[in-house]
Parts: structure tokens; C-alpha cells; sequence
């Protein structure tokens, strides 16, 4: 029996299905052969077709409806999940891409190029993970070098200067973390992004279409408008990072998924992204096609949105933006003064002010408070 699971995941597998999707692997594997049949002997499985679709489908919904946090981290990173250049190549016309910083060279982990996405003339800046381990390799699977972050800023600087909007599409595991990158001044390099970005003058996009990890999500993710994918993950740390460091082993990162509230659903709640795109059913990975089509109308209305406001307002609404994102457990300080003004009441009772009460004597309990004095040393104390 321990074989026989052991083949079903090895099959399930290597047919694009997660260890949670094992159920809809079965149905699928039956509904193949019942057609297989059906090809040789004829038509008689019509109605058993049709009834494991239907099952096929409930139980797709219900399974994808109900995502634990650490399902979702697995849907992310699904191997079959369409990457940058899948989603460019159904929404972008007239990509040109450009390559290297001008200080020290071309990063592959990070794409960027001029492109036409449905109406709008844009600058693309994304994460490209590779598709198999050739590329992979070649990509760094995803996670970019300092240089890569700079010349993201370099694109960005130009799209800016021709009065480009910048469509930023994230998916990384997090900035390279190897002593090349930090030799080369990777902390730097992001945090001058962050900067750069809060205040650069055109409108800018952000959607994490996969994985959203740490440092090197943030570093071209500060925009004016930041959505996610409905089973895509935003994290200031993966969860095997954070089993690692709390509890000292990776069996834990299903409880650390939970804990870094790292879906879709709870950064809409916690106000972090501004809105979730919906997927189609049962995955990005399982149409593609209905995947990029829903990010290109996120995209086009969102900056048919930004576009109608002068340039001065878009730089000041994404300041205030950024400034409020920790708002969900924080008041500020003007909520606080507002809730005090109406905690006080108007004017004074309309029996007037109290008068300090009397005692028997016919003096006053009111005491002046007394002056606070320094203690003089005591006679033949010592000094230290």
C-alpha cells in the first residue's frame, strides 16, 4: 500500500498535480480511461464520463475555495503556474526589452523593456524565474542581484522621463542572498529603490502574479496601485525561512504560512494590497490565457484610474498611501485627537463650575502643591 501511494504521488507529479490535489488525480486518471475505452468498444460510457466530470469539478471548487495558507504557498510556486514571459506574451505588444545597469552588468532575474498593454504605452519591470533548470540557472530562478535592482531603477528613471506609466510584475523567492550580492551593496541597492520609487513622477502598478518574498518583492513593488493574485503569496519571509529561524526546523512551515498571514485574503483584509485578482478555476496553472486576460483588464483600468489625476496629486496620494499602510494595528495621531474632542463635552454643566468643597473649619481641602526640594546631606555623611 505504501507503494502504491508512493507511485500515485510520483505520477501525480510529473502530470502537474500538488500532494493536496492527489483526490482530482484519481477522478482525472478514470476519466481517461473510461474515454480510452469508450475510442475502442464504442459509446457506453457516456454517462460515467459525464458524472466524473461532474465530480471532478465540485471537488476542484470545493478543494480551491478552502486553501489552507500552505496550499497556496504550493500554488504559487506550482510548476506549470504561467510565468512573466507567458503573461507578456498574451497582454504586451511591441515588447522591446533592455538590458544591464551601466555600473556593472545585465541581471536575468529581472526583466524590463518598453511595451504596449492594451491602450497605454508602458515600462515592464519583472521577475523571471525560468522554466526549466537550464534557464532556471541562467535566471538565477528568480532572485535578482543589486545590479538587477539598479537596472530596474534605470528603466524606471526612463519611463519617467517620457512620461511612461511602469507596470512592475512580481515573483520572486527574495533577492539573491549570496556575498557577491552583498559585496555589491544588495541592501542598498533595494532600499534606493524604495525611495526612488515613492516618489517618482508617473504612475506606477505592482502585481504579484506568484511568489512575493521579502526584500526582493519589495524592491520594485512600492507603487500607486498594489495588487495579487487570488493564490499567490506576499511575505516578508518565506515560510521555511521563518520555521528555520523560530523553531529551528522546516517540518514547522505550514504553522509559519498560517502565522505570516501571507494570502490573498488576509493582506486585502490588513489593507496591504489594494485589490485580488481572481483566478480561473482551479488555478492560474489550468488556463493561463483567462490569467493574463484578467491581469491586463487589472492593469488597463487601473491606470485608465491614475492617469486622470495630475502627476502632483498621484506623487502625494502614494506618499500618504505608504505612509498609512501599518494603519490595521496603529491609531494615528490625528484618530486619536478627533476621538478626544468628542470625548469632552461642549461648555461647562449648567450648574457651573464645581467649587472646591469645604471642611468643618470653614477652610478649604484645596492644597497648594508643595515645592519639590533637594535633599541636603546629612550631618557627617560622606561623599563618594
Amino acid at each position: 500500500m505504501q507503494t502504491t501511494n508512493s507511485g500515485e504521488a510520483t505520477a501525480a507529479a510529473s502530470v502537474g498535480y500538488l500532494e493536496f490535489e492527489k483526490p482530482l488525480f484519481r477522478i482525472q486518471s478514470e476519466i481517461e480511461l473510461l474515454e480510452k475505452r469508450q475510442r475502442e468498444d464504442g459509446p457506453g460510457f457516456s454517462a460515467d464520463i459525464k458524472e466524473l466530470k461532474d465530480r471532478l469539478t465540485s471537488m476542484t471548487r470545493r478543494l480551491y475555495s478552502h486553501l489552507t495558507a500552505w496550499e497556496t504557498v504550493l500554488v504559487a510556486r506550482h510548476p506549470r503556474r504561467p510565468l512573466l514571459p507567458d503573461h507578456l506574451s498574451c497582454i504586451a505588444r511591441d515588447f522591446c526589452e533592455l538590458h544591464g545597469d551601466r555600473l556593472y552588468g545585465d541581471d536575468q532575474a529581472i526583466v524590463t523593456g518598453f511595451a504596449r498593454i492594451g491602450p497605454h504605452k508602458v515600462m515592464v519591470v519583472g521577475h523571471h524565474k525560468g522554466k526549466d533548470t537550464t534557464e532556471r540557472i541562467k535566471r538565477n530562478f528568480g532572485c535578482a542581484h543589486p545590479e538587477g535592482y539598479r537596472k530596474s531603477l534605470r528603466a524606471m528613471r526612463l519611463a519617467e522621463k517620457f512620461n511612461l506609466p511602469v507596470v512592475c510584475l512580481i515573483d520572486t523567492q527574495g533577492a539573491f542572498p549570496g556575498i557577491g550580492a552583498e559585496q555589491r551593496g544588495i541592501s542598498s541597492a533595494i532600499a534606493v529603490n524604495l525611495m526612488e520609487m515613492s516618489r517618482l513622477r508617473t504612475p506606477i502598478v505592482c502585481v504579484v502574479i506568484g511568489e512575493g518574498g521579502s526584500g526582493g518583492a519589495l524592491g520594485i513593488g512600492v507603487g500607486d496601485r498594489v495588487a495579487m493574485f487570488e493564490h499567490s503569496f506576499y511575505s516578508v519571509i518565506s515560510p521555511e525561512g521563518c520555521a528555520a529561524i523560530l523553531w529551528r526546523t522546516g517540518e514547522k512551515r505550514k504553522l509559519a504560512a498560517e502565522s505570516l498571514k501571507l494570502t490573498a485574503r488576509d493582506l486585502k483584509r490588513l489593507r496591504i494590497v489594494d485589490h485580488v485578482i481572481k483566478e480561473p478555476f482551479g488555478g492560474a496553472h489550468r488556463d493561463p490565457v483567462a490569467a493574463s486576460a484578467a491581469l491586463e483588464k487589472y492593469i488597463v483600468d487601473s491606470l485608465r484610474e491614475l492617469k486622470r489625476f495630475k502627476i502632483d496629486t498621484v506623487v502625494r496620494k502614494r506618499y500618504e498611501r505608504i505612509r498609512t499602510a501599518g494603519s490595521f494595528f496603529e491609531r494615528t495621531a490625528s484618530a486619536v485627537i478627533s476621538e478626544q474632542a468628542k470625548a469632552v463635552p461642549a461648555g461647562p454643566p449648567a450648574s457651573g463650575p464645581a467649587k472646591p468643597a469645604k471642611s468643618t473649619t470653614g477652610r478649604s481641602n484645596t492644597r497648594r502643591a508643595a515645592p519639590v526640594r533637594a535633599a541636603r546631606p546629612r550631618a557627617g555623611a560622606t561623599k563618594n
